[in-house]
């Protein structure tokens, strides 16, 4: 693989990994959404632990990326960043490539981290509401009447 088709890629070179394992950490640019209301900036932000186990590469660690969202109460731009600390994959080896591509599980981790109904706070109270209330004058009459006991 030339290093152009790498440099946008989460790759683990398993052929080289220490046999009880390695820390890895980076930040790679690899979630590329053509969302109207949803926006990555900078790249995914890993620190994963990876370790060989016979045939099988495993990797656990967590991941983060920072995203601008829009808040589905009140319509306006916000910054948050998305965070998956249970990142865990398990990729079989072979004898045809010295990389496992964890592109696409970390691409995947990512999006699916992100909320379903994105709030800029909690308390978020939503679009305001203005309500127009007319002049009602037939109550008008009564405001001159005078009860006596």
């Amino acid at each position: 693989m030339r290093k152009e088709e790498r440099e946008n890629r989460l790759l683990i070179d398993w052929a080289r990994l220490d046999p009880e394992g390695e820390e890895l950490s980076g930040e790679v640019d690899i979630v590329d959404l053509d969302e109207e209301f949803v926006h990555p900036f900078g790249g995914v932000r890993y620190r994963l632990h990876a370790q060989l186990f016979g045939t099988e590469l495993l990797v656990r660690g967590s991941l983060e990326q920072d995203f601008d969202l829009v808040c589905s109460r009140c319509g306006k731009d916000f910054d948050t960043t998305v965070h998956v600390d249970d990142f865990t994959v398990s990729v079989p080896v072979g004898e045809k490539d010295d990389f496992a591509d964890l592109t696409s599980d970390a691409r995947d981790s990512i999006i699916l981290a992100l909320p379903n109904y994105p709030l800029c706070d909690a308390a978020c109270p939503g679009i305001e509401q203005k309500v127009e209330r007319t002049h009602d004058d037939r109550w008008g009459a009564l405001d001159g009447l005078k009860v006596s006991k």
